[in-house]
C-alpha cells in the first residue's frame, strides 16, 4: 500500500479509500443493494489487512446503519488511532424542517448522532455532503469550526459542488479565522470528467486533497457495455449520473475492455489506474461488495498506463451536463 499526505496537511492516508455506502441494512434508506453486517465485516477486515487506513461513510447511508456496522467492525479489528475515519452530514435523517441540511442546529445534532453510531469520540474527517442553499455558508463554517475546537472532529472536508462555491467557502473561512476545508470528495471517472474544468485546478492550486467518488462509474467501467448488475438496476441516483452521452460512454467502456485484455488484467484495474494517474487525485473511494473489488483497486496502484493508452481511454469523451450535485 502507498500512503500520501492529505492535501497540505500532515495527515497520511492510503491511496485507496474504502467507501462504506455498500455496508448497511438493505431495508433502510435508499440503497436496496447494500449488504448486511455479516457480509460487510470480512470486507472491512480485508481492506485493513491490505493496508487501507482510510474509510469513508455518511450519516445518511442506509439510515445510519452503515456507520453502526463500520464502527463495530473497527472496534473489533483495529486500534482507533491507526485509521482515518470520515463521515458526512447534510442529507435528510428524519422528517421535519430541521431534519436535514447544514444549519448550526443540524450539524451539532448530527455530529453527536454519528459519533454514537460509530462508537468513537471523534471523526478524523467531517464532510458536508452537498451545498446547502438554505443556510448561509458563514453559519455552516462557524458550526464546523466549533465541532473541531470541541475535539469531536480533526479536519473538515466538502463534497460535490460548483468550484465557485468551494472557492467562496475557502475564502470565507480564511477571512474569519475558521477551520478550512482540506478535501474535496467529487465525482471523477472516465465517464464523468467535468471536474477537470474548474474544480481539479482549484484544488491543486489550494493544496486541497481530492478523493473521488464513483471512480468506476458505479461499476459500469468494470464490465461489458451490455452487462448489468443488481445495483445498476436499482440505483436511481446512479441512473441520473449517466446516460446523456451513451454513444461516447460505450466507446470508452469498450476501450477499457480492450486495454484490459491487452494487459491481461481486469477492467476495474484499468479504470482505477486512470483515476490514480489523474493529476491532483489523492485517494479514490472504492466501494466493495466482493473481495476482488478490493484486490483490483490495490493492484491498480502498480498499473501504470502509457500515454498512448490514456489517449485511447480519453479520446471518445464528450462534454456532458453537470451531474451529482443533488
Amino acid at each position: 500500500m502507498e500512503y500520501v499526505r492529505f492535501g497540505r496537511t500532515g495527515l497520511k492516508v492510503s491511496r485507496i479509500c474504502l467507501g462504506c455506502m455498500t455496508f448497511g441494512a438493505s431495508d433502510r434508506g435508499a440503497h436496496p443493494w447494500t449488504i448486511d453486517e455479516e457480509r460487510s465485516r470480512p470486507l472491512i477486515k480485508q481492506a485493513l489487512d491490505l493496508g487501507i487506513n482510510f474509510l469513508d461513510t455518511a450519516n445518511s447511508y442506509s439510515d445510519g446503519t452503515s456507520e453502526e456496522i463500520v464502527g463495530r467492525a473497527l472496534k473489533d479489528f483495529v486500534r482507533r488511532e491507526e485509521i482515518v475515519l470520515a463521515t458526512k452530514v447534510h442529507m435528510r435523517m428524519r422528517p421535519g424542517p430541521n431534519g436535514a441540511g447544514l444549519s448550526r442546529k443540524a450539524i451539532l445534532t448530527e455530529i453527536d448522532a454519528s459519533l454514537k453510531r460509530l462508537g468513537t469520540d471523534y471523526v478524523d474527517l467531517y464532510q458536508i455532503h452537498r451545498w446547502d442553499y438554505d443556510t448561509p455558508i458563514e453559519e455552516t463554517l462557524e458550526a464546523l469550526h466549533d465541532v473541531v475546537k470541541a475535539g469531536k472532529v480533526r479536519y473538515i472536508g466538502a463534497s460535490s459542488m460548483h468550484a465557485w462555491q468551494f472557492a467562496m467557502a475557502l475564502h470565507t473561512a480564511r477571512m474569519n479565522g475558521w477551520t478550512e476545508f482540506i478535501s474535496m470528495q467529487n465525482h471523477i471517472s472516465l465517464l464523468y470528467r467535468e471536474e477537470e474544468r474548474e474544480m481539479l485546478p482549484l484544488c491543486r492550486d489550494q493544496g486541497v486533497a481530492v478523493i473521488p467518488w464513483s471512480p468506476l462509474a458505479r461499476g459500469r467501467l468494470t464490465r461489458a457495455w451490455d452487462e448489468t448488475s443488481e445495483r445498476q438496476e436499482t440505483d436511481k441516483f446512479g441512473r441520473s449520473l449517466y446516460g446523456t452521452a451513451w454513444h461516447s460512454d460505450r466507446r470508452i467502456v469498450e476501450a477499457v475492455g480492450a486495454i484490459a485484455a491487452e494487459r491481461g488484467v481486469p477492467r476495474a484495474q484499468v479504470a482505477m489506474a486512470w483515476v490514480l494517474q489523474k493529476g491532483g487525485v489523492t485517494a479514490p473511494i472504492v466501494g466493495a461488495g466482493k473481495p476482488n473489488h478490493l484486490t483490483d483497486a490495490v493492484a491498480a496502484l502498480s498499473l501504470t498506463l502509457t500515454a498512448e493508452e490514456i489517449g485511447r481511454l480519453e479520446e471518445p469523451y464528450v462534454p456532458r451536463p453537470v451531474a451529482g450535485f443533488s
